[in-house]
Formats: structure tokens, C-alpha cells, sequence
């Protein structure tokens, strides 16, 4: 029975659909120009569902962003991405010490490996976002399919969904309420829901700041181990406190709470940086290793919240001239640039040093 077209989700819902399936180690069909494929990601990936991939005796490829290719010592003829041959004879073991890092200095022969270079590597690329999106390791087995794809899987057109991938998501504005803070009693919580059933976004305005005049402003990203157990790893907790100390003391402010753990790559992918710092790696070259980015955030978010809150100028409280170059590309203007150097602990020196020699941070 056809269901009613009322009743079906539309591209929107069905990637969020997409990242669920994935999370939960379901494979998801992407259909495109150059044909279709099944992708599974390679962190959820079962021994089963492996063995029924080899079991339909086609050619599947390992996706990894180039990142993670430059690691493995593998070729990335396609730049941003490699497409590793899966062998015949490859077991759950394999994929996922490819996906994962951290047994790389314990088996750091891992090779050799055959990277395909002909052939449109259109799907392998969407598979990897797809993966990222989910908050999962970014490596995805891709397996080229015929006309017949198994039954009841969520079905993505790729030519359509990979340019909306790229936009960002509406966000609606659900619902505000008072909040007394500790450093601000007159404080009011808005809640921001995106439209693909990602992480909300929160505003916490202090005070009734002026929307005709620069309003002093944070963007901050969350870092459930530092705001939340006061990790003394990085220096969140001390700027979110501090950031807020300021405002209440201004007796006006606003900050956006932006959940992007982990510099956009999730809690769990970032304690996985974490272990990698244990080995010796700095937090960039941690990023890297797992086929990340430096930094994975979008800070059009908090354009999107600014500008829906009536803000058009902001005193921005930051070190990251990346979120000033953002903030102005989106059309909020940046009046002042105001420091925020507070937490520096024996643990988070050689963190902080890093981001400031290769992230530009301004400290």
C-alpha cells in the first residue's frame, strides 16, 4: 500500500531518519547519477551485516575522509576522500581499525591498501557527511547496488540531499521563560529547535539590552566536561562563568549556548581526541587522526539566533577570530572585539598554546 503523501516524510525528515539508522547500525540507500549504494557506518557496523555485504559479492569500498587517509598513509585520489577496496577476506577487526584510531600506535602497519581512483565518488562523499552529521566516526563502507536494493531502508536521493546538507537548518524559536542566574537574577532562557531534529540551541539574554545598540555577546560552544564537572582540560567552564560574570555585571548581555561538543564532533568523538592526547598528539592533530576537521562548528547558528533574538551589532566576547569573520559574513556586525583569557590550568597549557598557534585563537 502506497502511503499517503500527507503521511510521507519529506527530504528533511528522512536524512534525520537517515542519522538514526546509521547510529543505530541500520544501513541507508543512496541513490544518485552514477547509480546507488548501501552505506553503513563503519563504527556501528556489525560482524553480520559485514558478512551479508560480502555476501552480495560486490566490489564495497571503506570511505575516509582525506584526514584520516593521510594517517593510514593511504592515497586519497579524491582529495578530501579516500575509497579503499574492502577485501574479500576482511573481518570487523579490520574496518574498524581503520575507522578508529586508537590502537594506531599499537598496529601501525596497517597497509598495504588499494584506493580506487576511477569512477564518480559522489556517494562515498554524502555518505561520509551523513556519518559526521550523526556524531559518528567518519567512515562509511559504500556498496554499489543494482536495480534492486533491500527492502524497507530509508532511500535518499543523493543529488538532491547533498546542496540541502550544506544549508543550514531553520531554526524555530520555541518557547522563553525567566531563569534567575547566580551571576544575573533578570535573565530570561530561550529555546531554539532546528528544523532536522538536531541538537537545540539556548540564548540565555540578561537584562533587556537594547537591540538599536552593540550588544555584548558570547557564543559559546558546550562542553559537558568542562561547564558541567569543571574539567580543568580546556578553559570552557571558566568562560562560560566568567562570560556570564560580565554580563550580569554590565546588567545586560546576551550568550548563545551552542550544542556543538567537541568542536562539532560530539561527546563521544571528542573523548576519543582525548585518548589520542593521552598518546602524546596535540588537540589538532588528535582531530585529524580521527578523519576530523580542526573545527567542525557552524557559527551561522549564532547569526541565526542573533538575528531572530533583534540583534544586528554585538561587542563579542571571544578569542576566535574565526567567529568574527563568521558573524560578519552573515551579516552581523562585529563592533568590538572583547578578550576573554580566564582558566589556564598545568593541564590545559599545552591545549591552549596549540590553539593559539594553529587555530589563531588571540591568546
Amino acid at each position: 500500500m502506497t502511503p499517503e503523501p500527507a503521511f510521507s516524510p519529506d527530504l528533511t525528515e528522512t536524512l534525520a531518519r537517515a542519522r538514526g539508522d546509521l547510529r543505530m547500525g541500520v544501513p541507508v540507500v543512496l541513490s544518485g547519477a552514477s547509480g546507488a549504494a548501501l552505506v553503513l557506518a563503519a563504527e556501528t557496523l556489525s560482524a553480520a551485516r559485514l558478512a551479508a555485504v560480502q555476501a552480495l559479492g560486490r566490489p564495497a569500498d571503506l570511505a575516509l575522509t582525506g584526514r584520516r587517509a593521510a594517517t593510514l598513509r593511504a592515497r586519497a585520489y579524491d582529495g578530501d576522500l579516500a575509497r579503499i577496496a574492502l577485501p574479500g577476506d576482511a573481518g570487523l577487526d579490520w574496518v574498524q581499525a581503520l575507522a578508529d584510531p586508537a590502537d594506531d600506535l599499537a598496529h601501525p602497519m596497517k597497509g598495504p591498501f588499494t584506493s580506487r581512483r576511477e569512477g564518480d565518488a559522489a556517494l562515498h562523499r554524502l555518505a561520509l557527511v551523513l556519518a559526521k552529521s550523526a556524531r559518528l566516526l567518519p567512515a562509511a563502507l559504500v556498496v554499489p547496488l543494482g536495480a534492486e536494493a533491500p527492502a524497507g531502508l530509508t532511500r535518499i536521493d543523493a543529488d538532491v540531499a547533498a546542496p540541502h546538507l550544506l544549508r543550514l537548518s531553520p531554526l524555530e524559536h520555541v518557547v522563553s521563560a525567566q531563569v534567575p542566574l547566580r551571576h544575573a537574577e533578570r535573565a530570561r532562557l530561550h529555546i531554539f529547535r532546528p528544523e532536522d531534529g538536531s541538537e537545540e540551541h539556548y540564548a540565555v539574554e540578561i537584562g533587556r539590552p537594547d537591540r538599536e545598540t552593540p550588544v555584548l555577546a558570547r557564543l559559546h560552544s558546550a562542553c559537558f566536561t568542562g561547564d558541567l564537572l569543571g574539567s580543568l582540560k580546556c578553559d570552557c567552564g571558566p568562560q562560560l562563568n566568567a562570560a556570564l560574570a560580565q554580563m550580569g555585571g554590565a546588567g545586560e548581555g546576551v550568550l548563545l549556548y551552542l550544542n556543538q561538543e567537541g568542536r562539532g564532533i560530539g561527546l563521544a568523538n571528542k573523548m576519543r581526541a582525548y585518548a589520542l592526547q593521552d598518546q602524546g598528539f596535540d588537540t589538532v592533530e588528535a582531530n585529524h587522526r580521527l578523519g576530523f576537521e580542526d573545527d567542525e562548528r557552524d557559527f551561522r547558528l549564532g547569526a541565526q539566533i542573533l538575528t531572530e533574538l533583534g540583534f544586528g551589532a554585538v561587542r563579542l566576547l571571544t578569542n576566535n577570530p574565526a567567529k568574527i569573520a563568521r558573524m560578519q559574513a552573515e551579516g552581523i556586525d562585529v563592533t568590538e572585539r572583547v578578550p576573554l583569557k580566564v582558566g589556564e590550568t598545568r593541564f590545559n597549557h599545552h591545549y591552549l598554546a596549540t590553539k593559539a598557534k594553529k587555530s589563531g585563537h588571540l591568546l
